[in-house]
């Protein structure tokens, strides 16, 4: 058998910093390093992997598709090596423990506010801080290591290094404006949507065209109170989670489908005992 080759944590975070930045000189600068030696310890990483990761774009080098699963590699040696360091700091020092959770905005605000406000009144040694945000982006930083655990929606294809387990299931339902009549779907619309590239958003378009609603969305936000605002306005229908309708203002049309949250948490993580107490609460509502 091989040799493996002697690979250093330094040049996969040389690598992820490269993906992410928009530039070479900003990742240069997100690792604390000059250009030229991120360039040289990345030429190295190449030469220790023994292919070429990088390709000519103009005058500047990207990473070539093929190199996706040395990218995903390094990801989850980088976060998973943050997450040993933060804990052996928390041991050698006796810090308190910290617990970084991420939500989409129906579980933070509908579904688990009973349990993070719990948890805060009972665990005040803990540092716990709640990021709102979109499914896609709660797993990147995830992946990243900038969060320790995501309740979101259940991914089309789970990202490399991710562990999910199911929580529930919500049903997805069409809203109208007050007054107006839930009839056929050909008279339903316009609409007010979750943003493009969401994935919710691509399974409500589709379903509404499956089942012959035009569909012509004239605004979107990510935010289902401010959706919820722009139906009670009479901008257009909308499509949320029965458990966000909180509004006497909306009328409740047909569910379009069932969607599942999930628990995401970086596979293989040395992890604080707090965020697995977090994760068994969340667990158990």
């Amino acid at each position: 058998m091989p040799g493996l080759p002697d690979i250093s944590i330094r040049q996969l975070e040389y690598l992820v910093a490269v993906a992410d930045a928009p530039t070479w000189a900003q990742a240069a600068s997100d690792v604390g390093v000059s250009p030229s030696a991120l360039s040289q310890g990345l030429a190295e990483l190449e030469r220790r992997v023994g292919v070429e990761l990088f390709e000519p774009d103009g005058r500047r080098r990207r990473l070539r598709s093929s190199a996706a699963p040395v990218l995903d590699h390094a990801r989850q040696v980088v976060s998973l090596t943050g997450d040993l360091v933060a804990w052996s700091e928390r041991v050698r020092t006796a810090r308190r423990g910290r617990v970084r959770v991420g939500m989409i905005d129906v579980a933070a605000v509908d579904h688990y506010p009973d349990v993070l406000r719990a948890f805060r009144t009972d665990r005040p040694d803990v540092e716990l801080t709640l990021s709102v945000a979109p499914s896609a982006p709660l797993l990147d930083d995830l992946r990243a290591g900038q969060l320790d655990l995501v309740v979101c929606v259940d991914p089309p294809s789970v990202p490399a290094g991710i562990d999910v387990e199911p929580l529930r299931d919500e049903p997805i339902v069409v809203y109208a404006p007050e007054g107006t009549r839930v009839a056929k779907p050909a008279t339903w619309g316009p609409w007010v949507l979750f943003p493009e590239g969401s994935h919710t958003r691509h399974r409500i378009v589709e379903r509404l065209r499956e089942s012959g609603a035009p569909v012509r969305v004239v605004a979107d936000s990510h935010q289902p109170d401010v959706l919820r605002e722009m139906v009670g306005l009479g901008l257009g229908w909308t499509v949320l989670p029965a458990a966000s309708e909180g509004s006497d203002r909306l009328v409740r049309g047909p569910t379009l489908f069932d969607r599942t949250l999930v628990l995401a948490r970086r596979s293989g993580a040395v992890t604080d005992p707090a965020a697995d107490e977090l994760a068994a609460r969340i667990r158990r509502a």
